[in-house]
């Protein structure tokens, strides 16, 4: 569990008309993430037809302040007017339990 002691969940709603792009967008962040070693686990997730989420987990605080400051978070922020209905939603949390391969 040392390395997946806090994460991060952000909670995406695609503007109309824009949840193929979001979603592709999505897919194309795992080569980012893959390139951010202090990011243990990565996912892009779908939960309904237009809202979409990331939660990843970290070793630690300054992996997840690491992640908060790379290209993921800039990118996405540079989509989402374009791309977003509302601003994503960025919960901070802690990891009590987890089961990683």
């Amino acid at each position: 569990m040392d390395s997946a002691r806090v994460g991060i969940y952000v909670r995406l709603q695609a503007k109309p008309g824009q949840e193929a792009a979001l979603q592709r967008f999505l897919c194309e962040g795992l080569s980012l993430a893959e390139d951010e070693p202090a990011t243990t686990a990565w996912f892009a997730i779908r939960m309904a037809p237009a809202t979409f989420g990331i939660f990843d987990v970290f070793p630690n605080e300054a992996g997840r302040k690491a992640h908060l400051s790379g290209p993921i978070a800039a990118a996405l922020m540079a989509k989402a007017d374009e791309l977003l209905a509302e601003p994503p939603r960025i919960e901070q949390l802690d990891v009590l339990a987890a089961k990683l391969p």
